[in-house]
């Protein structure tokens, strides 16, 4: 589905400027492909796609509004410098904004309000550490966070027998989490100089239980396996 949307995008983008070339031809307007900024289009362009493929994410939005910025500047309506030193403002602005909305910005954002997220059981470790093992337990669920430290969780032995949501906040920390082979993974969230990753094998049985991670990296990662 989602490279139906990207090769729907990109093959609209390339008729529309066949079809402004072709109007140049019979004299319609006065189409030209290289203006001010026209370079800015190569940053604007897969954002833009980007978004209507995965849904809004911290990058593809940071990346839009930079390029929108430049396209600006190049046009001539602002000073240069001035855009330069409203960039990182707008970073800062874009990356608490997507802490803040990161269950809407989310690509499941649907389906996990969907999900029972009331009264999620959590779990810190700042400057130190925490190991959680559900051993022959339900697990409905949990909301993670490690500042300067790291947690270990062992879902392994749990008992997962419906879609379940994971929150995980890794602040100059780490998050490691083992699931049971039985549960499908659906990973996303913000990555800020750190990142998710999702080395979980993929269930052999049809429509199982799934464990939706909503992850924020701050210098540090969740890993899933």
């Amino acid at each position: 589905m989602k490279n139906r949307v990207g090769n729907l995008l990109w093959g609209l983008l390339l008729v529309a400027v066949g079809l402004g070339f072709a109007g140049n031809v019979f004299g319609l307007w006065n189409f030209e492909l290289f203006f001010n900024g026209w370079w800015t289009l190569f940053i604007i362009i897969p954002c833009v796609i980007s978004i209507f493929q995965n849904g809004p994410q911290l990058w593809n939005i940071i990346g839009v509004g930079i390029g929108l910025l430049l396209l600006v500047s190049a046009q001539g309506y602002f000073n240069g410098q001035f855009i330069g030193e409203l960039i990182f403002p707008i970073i800062i602005v874009a990356i608490g904004v997507s802490i803040i909305f990161k269950d809407k910005l989310n690509i499941n954002s649907k389906i996990i309000k969907s999900l029972n997220k009331d009264g999620l059981a959590e779990y810190s470790a700042i400057f130190g550490s925490q190991e959680l093992k559900f051993q022959g337990e339900d697990f409905k669920g949990a909301s993670l966070t490690a500042v300067f430290g790291g947690i270990d969780l062992d879902l392994r032995q749990s008992i997962i027998t419906e879609d379940i949501y994971v929150e995980t906040n890794a602040i100059f920390g780490g998050i490691n989490v083992l699931v049971p082979p039985n549960v499908r993974v659906e990973v996303s969230g913000t990555p800020i100089f750190g990142g998710t990753s999702n080395k979980a094998n993929r269930p052999l049985e049809e429509n199982p239980p799934t464990i939706y991670f909503n992850s924020t990296s701050i210098f540090g990662g969740t890993e899933i396996k």
